[in-house]
């Protein structure tokens, strides 16, 4: 049975995945800071709970010594957003940003790297801002941007072991169930800047994690998951 650390496992696309990936076979571990969150849905799915926090070095090092004895996929989907102009910037967001998004990454490939399997994969999670640049966008556009870059040369470094990045257009996970009725407006507005005339849904975004936990000639890359949103003009 192969395993696969979820990071940011405990909600939204990450549980999702983490479900999925019970589903399929997968001896799932599931990660979040919250950890609590995760024993709740690893007992669900028949799972492990770890504590991950992505700003915090030390649980990444710990996580990795506990499951020395193999991974074979990493899945991160943590996030940390900052969406402001330029003029309202907080440094302790922003560098908040950047380590749930790219440097944490960076650390995961740093401890895991001696665990993972060579046949194994890591996938990262950028997002169609870091292509459709506008107002308020420069913190989640700038580190989901980056996060196409650094698969590239993670894949180079960590290589047989895949890399790879989902990039979601607007999808209905729950993660805008914050904005309440104007959620609708929009997923409205998102349906109608794609090709295939409908906003995403969470079954999209997993269908092609697990296709790429699969996809043993696919590394480097960065698989675009929004319905052509990145080519119609804003």
């Amino acid at each position: 049975m192969e395993r696969i650390l979820v990071i940011g496992g405990a909600r939204a696309l990450g549980a999702a995945v983490a479900r999925r990936a019970a589903q399929d076979g997968y001896d799932v571990v599931v990660g979040a800071r919250d950890v609590s969150a995760a024993e709740v849905l690893a007992g669900e799915i028949g799972g492990t709970a770890v504590r991950v926090d992505l700003q915090d070095e030390s649980t990444l090092a710990a996580v990795a010594e506990r499951l020395r004895d193999g991974v074979d996929h990493i899945v991160t989907t943590g996030s940390a957003p900052h969406d402001v102009r330029a003029t309202e910037l907080e440094r302790d967001k922003l560098m908040a940003a950047f380590m749930a998004k790219v440097i944490g990454p960076m650390l995961v490939a740093k401890h895991f790297a001696p665990v993972l399997r060579p046949t194994g994969s890591m996938i990262l999670f950028s997002g169609v801002v870091g292509w459709r640049p506008g107002p308020g966008s420069l913190v989640k556009g700038v580190t989901n941007g980056a996060v196409e870059y650094a698969v590239r040369h993670l894949a180079a470094d960590l290589a047989p072991v895949r890399v790879n990045a989902v990039s979601p257009g607007v999808v209905d996970s729950g993660t805008w169930d914050r904005l309440g009725d104007d959620k609708t407006g929009l997923l409205s507005k998102s349906a109608a800047g794609t090709f295939v005339g409908r906003h995403g849904e969470t079954g999209d975004v997993v269908d092609t994690v697990m296709w790429l936990l699969r996809a043993g000639f696919v590394s480097g890359e960065t698989i675009h998951v929004e319905g052509g949103a990145r080519h119609r003009s804003a």
